[in-house]
């Protein structure tokens, strides 16, 4: 199994600077990653870092909260695509979700990927802060909405990727739209398991340590 081919390779934390982002394009290269994940600022310079290779740009939208306005989600996703990236992971608007505005959610999925046309989305959900039923609820809303992915987690919120959840997403979404895990997969038998699930792709800061020997710092995302 080439784990590789399955790593959105990310950075986003707020101290991120270009020379971590120069080093992360490198070593996506170098292991031959399918994605480089960053945040909007840094997606002129990881699309200028990975010209000459096949690994993508995506870049993030309403991170880490999703709690701005659709009309900022829908200007940022534009503008990280001008600006080179062929991905965009966006956070729905957990708020509304949880008030039971399903139309404004589903709609505002809609309203990204219209604006995106035939580029990748993916659709984080932010799990942990999520019941059961909602999170079949949502998945069925990005299924609606046209998404291509729907994703488990920031990495950013109280918890990570579970296979409980991801198998939830799985048994709504079915072959409807793809399944992103994202959030603590930080060695290969966890990788491998999600994949065995169905997981097409995997978000990890751990990437490189994934394909060389198996395990990483805990502290990474």
């Amino acid at each position: 199994m080439e784990i590789n081919k399955y790593i959105d390779h990310t950075l986003l934390k707020a101290t991120a600077t270009k020379e971590q982002i120069v080093k992360l394009c490198a070593e996506a290269k170098e292991y031959n990653f399918y994605a480089v994940c960053v945040n909007g600022s840094y997606v002129d310079l990881a699309k200028q870092e990975l010209q000459d290779s096949d690994v993508k740009v995506a870049a993030v939208i309403g991170f880490p909260l999703g709690a701005m306005t659709t009309e900022a989600k829908v200007f940022e996703a534009k503008n990280c695509i001008e600006k080179g990236a062929s991905e965009i992971d966006m956070v729905i608007n957990i708020g509304k979700l949880l008030d039971g505005e399903y139309d404004y959610v589903e709609n505002e999925i809609r309203l990204i990927k219209k604006a995106i046309g035939n580029n990748v989305l993916k659709v984080i959900f932010e799990n942990c802060y999520l019941p059961e039923e909602q999170i079949k609820t949502v998945s069925q809303l990005a299924v609606n909405a046209g998404a291509d992915f729907v994703k488990t987690s920031t990495g950013f919120g109280t918890g990570g990727a579970t296979f409980e959840d991801v198998q939830l997403m799985k048994n709504v979404v079915k072959d409807k739209a793809q399944i992103k895990a994202a959030g603590g997969v930080r060695d290969t038998a966890t990788a491998q398991k999600y994949i065995e699930m169905g997981v097409t792709r995997l978000g990890t800061s751990s990437g490189v340590s994934l394909v060389t020997t198996g395990v990483s710092d805990k502290n990474q995302y």
